[in-house]
């Protein structure tokens, strides 16, 4: 069974920083994709960051210059350090990952469990 855990949201205040951790296990064999989606209340899933292999980071016009994802690709984990967290960035965070599993033919899309992260004004 694949697993996506993540962890690192809490409640800050607006200007402060979190870091969210997300690591992968099971049989994996590869990973060629890392990203970060939030969906807040009332608002559809959206993309946070992403990153294939070969490609440098893409992110959300609304959190570019705060936002950096990092990838550790031997390590299957993924981790995004907010800065200058806004009132807005208010949601729950979901880890993304597509991965190719052992025995598989097809590249799978897993996600994980999500973190909430609260920020007050």
């Amino acid at each position: 069974q694949v697993q996506l855990v993540e962890s690192g949201g809490g409640l800050v205040q607006a200007g402060e920083s979190l870091r969210l951790s997300c690591a992968a296990s099971g049989n994996i064999v590869r990973i060629n994709l890392m990203g970060w989606y939030r969906q807040a209340p009332g608002k559809q899933r959206e993309l946070v960051a992403a990153s294939a292999d070969d490609d440098g980071t893409m992110y959300a016009d609304s959190v570019k210059g705060r936002f950096t994802m990092s990838r550790d690709n031997a390590r299957n984990m993924v981790t995004l350090q907010m800065n200058s967290l806004k009132p807005e960035d208010t949601a729950v965070y979901y880890c993304n990952m597509h991965a190719w599993l052992r025995n598989s033919r097809q590249v799978s899309n897993l996600w994980g469990q999500g973190t909430q992260v609260t920020v007050s004004s």
